[in-house]
């Protein structure tokens, strides 16, 4: 059995090796142990309430239960840009009229903006490619629904989501090398690392303070503004399954799209409720997404599961997998 589990100090080194596949462009799994370690102490006192809840930043790992192995990840940090500026472009149109000869124009322009200050973010999903097959990706990410779900008010009524933008087969991202690093005049590696290593004051010192007029930049960087990596078209889905849409908003460095819902809208977080749970042998029901109702030791799972009006039942297996005990009040997806 697949479970969502929260991360631990412990899983350094799983986190180090998936940081390494998710490649180019990911830059919420930078691959700096110092940094993913200092990230790991953070979701650890997150998840036992050490640390004020705008600040807190829950890790959780995709576990085989069978082997033990780690097969994935995925965050959900409750604010970001309080301490630190959240910079993106917003797409604008700005619109030019000249009465003299009745001609009007529509441009799209690149606007810095800093407006996603307080809203929860969801993230870092990645899962080793060769374990991609039979939901473990659809798994991890609405994990990430349950966890919010089970104490709403420590997040934002805003929830979004970060894409990875366009790289081509080369690897190389043409947002990048026609517009952002025009500006930054670093390697792209260098000034992604950067945004988690630093507190991003370096954005706005050099980001251009004026427009940046869409006509005037490369096809194909014009092209792949608010486009999704390809290896982000699954994740893409996903969110818009849950009732996430795109904002306007993209990446300053690659031009991936900021998408947002409601809190209280997205479809796992709407369709679970808390519901008692009885432990038997064997269940016949149907396949549902369950989870712990707490914070604390918050675990998720995909099982059969069946819904009564006295609670769910669920088999030892299960129990066993998400620890818990018969009586327990659990989050089910009905």
């Amino acid at each position: 059995m697949l479970v969502v589990r929260a991360a631990g100090a412990a899983d350094i080194d799983a986190l180090m090796e998936l940081a390494r596949l998710s490649g180019r462009g990911f830059t919420s799994l930078p691959e700096d142990r110092t940094t993913l370690a200092d990230r790991l102490a953070l979701s650890d006192a997150s998840f036992v309430g050490a640390v004020a809840p705008a600040e807190a930043w829950y890790t959780l790992m995709l576990e085989d239960g069978a082997t033990g192995m780690v097969t994935g990840v995925a965050s959900v940090r409750a604010a970001v840009g309080l301490k630190r500026p959240h910079f993106s472009f917003r797409v604008m149109t700005l619109a030019q009229y000249s009465a003299a000869i009745g001609t009007r124009f529509d441009h799209r322009a690149l606007v810095l903006v800093n407006e996603c200050s307080g809203w929860t973010e969801v993230g870092s999903l990645f899962v080793r490619p060769e374990h991609r097959a039979g939901g473990a990706g659809s798994l991890l990410a609405a994990a990430r629904y349950m966890l919010i779900g089970t104490d709403p008010l420590r997040f934002s009524e805003t929830v979004m989501a970060e894409l990875r933008g366009w790289f081509d087969e080369a690897d190389s991202c043409p947002f990048w090398e026609s517009v952002a690093s025009k500006f930054f005049r670093l390697p792209f590696d260098e000034a992604d690392a950067m945004v988690t290593s630093t507190d991003g004051q370096f954005i706005l010192d050099l980001s251009p303070r004026h427009p940046i007029y869409l006509e005037l930049i490369e096809a194909g960087a014009r092209d792949a503004v608010g486009r999704v990596h390809r290896d982000g078209r699954p994740a893409l889905a996903m969110l818009e399954r849950e009732g996430f849409a795109a904002t306007g908003l993209v990446d300053v460095f690659d031009g991936g799209p900021t998408m947002i819902c409601r809190r209280d809208q997205i479809t796992s977080l709407r369709a679970s409720q808390p519901l008692v749970a009885t432990i038997v042998e064997r269940t016949s029901g149907v396949r549902r997404l369950v989870s712990t109702d707490a914070l604390s030791g918050f675990r998720s799972a995909q099982t059969a599961a069946d819904v009564c009006e006295d609670g769910v039942a669920i088999d030892a297996a299960t129990a066993a997998a998400l620890k818990i005990e018969d009586g327990m009040m659990i989050r089910v997806r009905l």
